[in-house]
């Protein structure tokens, strides 16, 4: 990766003092906080009840309120392009920049995933339980621990600079950032006075360990569909005719057995890889923290983290099939699943959909329909590493984690900061967040480790305490 060239120096160790001594203080409040959030169940997906992200928007409101740092703090919702549907609600709010300083836009988001199946969960998923150094539950680190990294460390920077400080400060919590942030270009458009800024934090990645922090420079993008297979008209038993016609679940199989090579690598034409260095991972480390069992083997080819930051992958999600309790004997006339691919940075989501939807036409086996609906597409991205904010933002970090950053990229992808950059294109993008190995999120258990939180308000309270002393 490429090192600002910007000159840098220590934070005044004064002020680092003092606002090591209001995040000290201020974290009781500050787990509490954490644990209100966590006890909604701010699901953003379709077929939950959007009340409760509504709730969860109020309760950010009065939190980002509390900073005591903003005139006006809104809760306001946008258009999804023209489908006449509205997407959930957002929490802005917007403090003017003086004398010349900077702005910076700190973004985070308020739901949450599907908790899944409680009897997955070892505590109730939208009970907050500690555990050690761990706080348990759905949301309490993606990303409702990056909500209060925000509010915390405004709160500090109050607490020890005051009324007078001159940074501008615009704060966007969004409210269906797990459901594919499908109002965000919209939202960007009518609030663009509202959120511009020179630097962007995104708090919503992950850190290379407990210990140590990172900066993430490097994101996959994503492609989602509903992949179809029809082979029959209707349903037949399969005794009768099981051997003469394909039913689409075999036809289903054999279709996305073609996405792969005999170890696992992508194998559809079309869907690139970016050369690049990658830090070494031990097999050990990547089967500790995925839970891979005894006996399974990793898949595909090349070091281990350039196979989840830097080359393509393709997952089934969800399928649409009778369970086994059932279960008949029965040919499937229809069968559909979810399917998502990652994109390694330096390909489109554009181009990459047109190789997956070609793959997918010309593998059809024994002729069988095959039809692609239901489609998302979400960028991959490259933090330009060379400017002054991630220079900041570095030292930042070294100061309040007592360790400097990594830079690193994350198999993982946030498609809107793509329209981040072509909305602000002049503003410095930072990647950061409150997650490491053991976070599981997305999964049952998810959790928090304290520490680190601890560790990024510091970090996220110098790094505003920087940008003020900025001229």
């Amino acid at each position: 990766m490429t090192v600002s060239q910007h000159p840098v120096s220590p934070t005044d160790p004064r002020t680092v003092s003092e606002l090591a001594e209001a995040v000290q203080g201020g974290l009781p409040r500050t787990i509490a906080d954490l644990s209100s959030l966590v006890r909604i169940p701010s699901v953003s997906w379709d077929a939950y009840d959007p009340s409760h992200v509504a709730a969860s928007a109020d309760a950010v409101a009065e939190l980002v309120r509390s900073t005591g740092l903003f005139d006006e703090v809104r809760v306001s919702s946008a258009p999804i392009g023209d489908s006449g549907t509205t997407g959930q609600p957002a929490v802005l709010a917007r403090r003017a920049a003086r004398e010349g300083k900077p702005t910076v836009l700190l973004y985070a988001h308020h739901d949450v995933q599907p908790q899944g199946d409680d009897a997955d969960w070892e505590t109730p998923p939208f009970e907050p339980t500690l555990k050690g150094d761990r706080l348990y539950g759905r949301g309490a680190s993606d990303d409702k621990a990056g909500v209060m990294t925000h509010v915390a460390a405004l709160r500090a920077v109050h607490e020890v600079l005051g009324d007078d400080l001159g940074v501008g400060v615009a704060l966007f919590i969004e409210g269906e950032e797990e459901f594919g942030s499908r109002s965000f270009a919209d939202f960007l458009r009518q609030h663009h006075d509202d959120l511009e800024a020179d630097v962007i934090v995104v708090a919503d990645s992950d850190n290379w360990s407990t210990t140590v922090p990172a900066i993430t420079v490097g994101l996959r993008g994503n492609v989602t569909f509903r992949l179809t297979v029809r082979t029959l008209a209707h349903a037949s038993h399969s005794g009768m005719l099981g051997g003469a016609v394909p039913d689409a679940m075999m036809a289903m199989v054999r279709l996305l057995g073609t996405f792969h090579d005999e170890v696992g690598s992508v194998a559809v034409a079309g869907l690139e890889s970016r050369d690049a260095d990658h830090p070494e991972q031990t097999e050990e480390t990547l089967r500790e923290e995925s839970g891979l069992l005894d006996g399974v083997a990793p898949i595909g080819t090349g070091p281990l983290l350039s196979r989840v930051w830097s080359q393509p992958s393709i997952t089934v999600t969800g399928i649409d099939a009778p369970s086994v309790a059932n279960a008949s004997n029965t040919l499937l006339p229809e069968v559909s699943v979810r399917v998502s691919a990652r994109i390694a940075p330096g390909q489109t989501a554009d181009s990459a959909y047109e190789a997956l939807e070609a793959h997918v036409l010309a593998h059809a086996p024994f002729g069988a329909h095959v039809e692609v609906t239901d489609v998302d597409k979400g960028d991959p991205f490259l933090v330009d590493t060379t400017g002054w904010a991630i220079a900041d933002a570095t030292v930042a970090m070294t100061e309040g984690w007592g360790e400097a950053p990594l830079q690193t990229g994350i198999g993982g992808s946030i498609p809107f900061i793509a329209d981040l950059v072509r909305t602000f294109p002049a503003a410095q993008i930072l990647v950061t967040g409150v997650e490491d190995p053991d976070t599981r999120a997305h999964s049952p258990n998810e959790s928090q480790h304290l520490g680190v939180l601890h560790r990024a308000v510091l970090s996220e309270a110098i790094l505003l305490a920087r940008l003020d002393a900025r001229g």
